[in-house]
C-alpha cells in the first residue's frame, strides 16, 4: 500500500512539473521550489513526519502570494516585513479564489485516512504477532502435555484429545488472549471505515490527480484579480518603493505567458506528462485492487481471537473430531471399555459396556471465565500485562482511527512502552521519528518489501500458535523424561 501510495506522489509531482514548465517556463523554474517543497512535505507527512498538514498548505499559498504578488508588481521592492503584511490579507482578500480552501479539505481528508491506514495495518499486525508469542503458563504446559502425550505412556499412541477436552486445554491456555477480541473486533471495525474514506469521494485520485489543474485555476485567479488584490495591500500595508529599476510600465501580459488557458484533464498530452498521467492512473487502479483485498482480509479476522481455540481443535491433526467423540483420549482413558459387574440374584456374570466421553461442560471465553477450568490451573486474578498493553495500543489506534474518518488528524501518545500507536496531527510520537521504521507495533519502513507481515497481520496464523504450543511442550517434555 505505501508503495503505491508513494509511486503516485511522485506521478502527481511529475505530473505538475511537467504541465507547469510547459505552461509558465522559466517563470516556474525559477520558483520551482515552492510547488517541490509542497510534495516533499506531503511525503513526509505520510512517511511519519513532524507535519501539520494544515499549517504546511497555509504556508504553501503565502509563499506562493508572495511570488507571485512580486511578479505581479515588480516595479516595486519589497521588505520581508511587507511580504508578512501581504500574508496577512490572505483569508481576507482570497487573491486565490476558492481553490485553497476546497483543496485543503480534500488534501487533508485523504491523507489522513491514508496514513492513519498504513498505520493501522502495521500495529494490526505487530499486535497480532507479539501476542502470538506470548509464553505459556506451567500450568497450561502440564494440561497441554496431558492431553498430547499421556496417551503414549498408557500404551494408546494412536489416540487423539477429545474436541471438547482440548476446548477447555485452549481456553485455559489462551484465556488472556481472548481477552483481545472485543478490542480487537473494535478495531477492525474502524480499519474498514477508514478503508471506505479510501474509496470515497476523498480518495486519493480525485485529490491527487488533477492538483495541477486546481493550483493552475488558483493562479488564474490571482493574475485576473491581480489589480484589485494589489490596489487593497496597498491601502493596509502602505505604498512600497519603488525598486529604481525603470521597470514600472511592466505589465502582466509581459510577467505570465498570454497565451496561457487551464489545463482541461480531457486533454491528453501525448508528452511525457501523458506518460505520467497514464501511469498514475495504473498506480490508482492497483491501489483499489489493494484496498478491496485488504478489506476482504479485515472482514476474515473479526472474532479471531475468541474463535482461536476451535480453530486449533477442529483440526484433525490435534483432535479426534466432533464425530468421534466415543474413541477419543479425555485425559483419562480412550474410547470404549468394559466393566464387569456379579449379580448374586444371577448365576451368569453380567457384564455392562459404558462410554469413556469427555463430560466437563466447555467453558466460555476470557480470562474471568476460567475460574473452574477443569483442565488448566489459571489464576483469573493475574492478567497478563503484555496482553493489556496490546488491547491499549490497539485501543488508542481505533480511537485515532475513528478521528482519520471524521478527517480529523489526532496526536496521541503510545499507551505504554510495550504497546503500539504512533502519532498524527503534528506528528508521530518520540519513538515515530521522522519515518516508519520500528521495532514495535508502528508503521513500517515505507517502500521495504514486506508482503508476508503484511498477510500475517490480516489474518495471524493457526499454524504459529500451534507450532508454538507444541515447541513449548515438547521442551517439557523432554525436562520431564530427563
Amino acid at each position: 500500500f505505501s508503495e503505491f501510495f508513494l509511486e503516485l506522489l511522485e506521478n502527481t509531482e511529475k505530473s505538475l512539473n511537467d504541465m507547469f514548465v510547459r505552461t509558465y517556463g522559466k517563470l516556474y523554474m525559477q520558483n520551482s521550489e515552492v510547488f517541490m517543497d509542497l510534495f516533499t512535505e506531503l511525503k513526509r507527512y505520510y512517511t511519519g513526519g513532524n507535519v501539520n498538514l494544515e499549517e504546511m498548505l497555509n504556508d504553501f499559498w503565502a509563499r506562493l502570494l508572495e511570488r507571485m504578488f512580486q511578479l505581479l508588481n515588480s516595479q516595486y521592492h519589497f521588505t520581508d516585513e511587507y511580504l508578512e503584511c501581504i500574508s496577512k490579507y490572505t483569508d481576507q482578500l482570497k487573491p486565490f479564489g476558492d481553490v485553497p480552501r476546497k483543496l485543503k479539505a480534500q488534501v487533508t481528508r485523504a491523507f489522513i485516512a491514508a496514513r492513519t491506514f498504513v498505520q493501522g495495518l502495521t500495529v494490526g499486525r505487530e499486535v497480532a504477532n507479539r501476542v502470538s508469542k506470548v509464553s505459556l503458563t506451567p500450568g497450561c504446559i502440564r494440561a497441554l502435555m496431558k492431553m498430547l502425550y499421556c496417551p503414549y505412556c498408557r500404551g494408546m499412541p494412536a489416540a487423539k484429545p477429545c474436541n471438547n477436552y482440548c476446548l477447555n486445554v485452549m481456553k485455559g491456555c489462551l484465556a488472556n488472549q481472548a481477552d483481545l477480541d472485543p478490542e480487537w473486533n473494535l478495531f477492525i471495525d474502524a480499519m474498514l471505515l477508514v478503508a471506505e474514506r479510501l474509496e470515497g469521494p476523498f480518495n486519493i485520485e480525485s485529490v491527487m490527480e488533477p492538483i495541477d489543474v486546481k493550483i493552475s485555476e488558483a493562479i488564474m485567479n490571482m493574475q485576473d484579480n491581480s489589480v484589485q488584490v494589489s490596489s487593497k495591500v496597498f491601502q493596509g500595508c502602505g505604498q512600497p518603493k519603488p525598486s529604481g529599476l525603470g521597470r514600472s510600465t511592466r505589465g502582466v501580459p509581459e510577467v505570465f505567458n498570454p497565451r496561457f488557458r487551464p489545463y482541461s484533464p480531457e486533454e491528453r498530452p501525448t508528452t511525457a506528462a501523458g506518460t505520467s498521467l497514464d501511469r498514475l492512473r495504473s498506480v490508482w487502479k492497483t491501489m483499489q485492487h489493494s484496498v478491496i483485498d485488504i478489506k476482504e482480509k479485515l472482514k476474515h479476522s473479526k472474532k479471531f481471537w475468541s474463535t482461536l481455540p476451535d480453530s486449533i481443535c477442529v483440526d484433525d491433526k490435534v483432535t479426534a473430531g466432533k464425530s468421534n467423540e466415543e474413541e477419543c483420549w479425555n485425559g483419562h482413558t480412550k474410547g470404549r471399555f468394559i466393566i464387569s459387574a456379579y449379580f448374586e440374584s444371577a448365576r451368569s456374570v453380567t457384564f455392562i459396556k459404558m462410554s469413556s466421553r469427555y463430560f466437563p461442560e466447555v467453558l466460555n471465553n476470557g480470562l474471568t471465565n476460567q475460574m473452574n477450568n477443569p483442565e488448566v490451573e489459571v489464576d483469573i486474578t493475574r492478567p497478563d500485562t503484555f496482553i493489556r498493553q496490546q488491547i491499549m495500543a490497539l485501543r488508542v489506534m481505533t480511537n485515532k482511527l475513528k478521528n482519520a474518518y471524521n478527517g480529523n488528524d489526532v496526536n496521541f501518545q503510545d499507551a505504554s512502552d510495550e504497546g503500539s500507536g504512533s502519532g498524527s496531527g503534528s506528528g508521530c510520537t518520540e519513538a515515530c521519528v521522522t519515518e516508519f521504521d520500528f521495532v514495535s507495533t508502528e508503521a513500517p519502513a515505507v517502500g521495504a518489501d514486506r508482503s508476508e507481515e503484511k498477510a500475517s497481520a490480516i489474518r495471524p496464523s493457526y499454524s504459529l500458535l500451534l507450532t508454538l504450543v507444541l515447541t513449548c511442550t515438547l521442551f517439557a517434555l523432554q525436562r520431564q523424561w530427563r
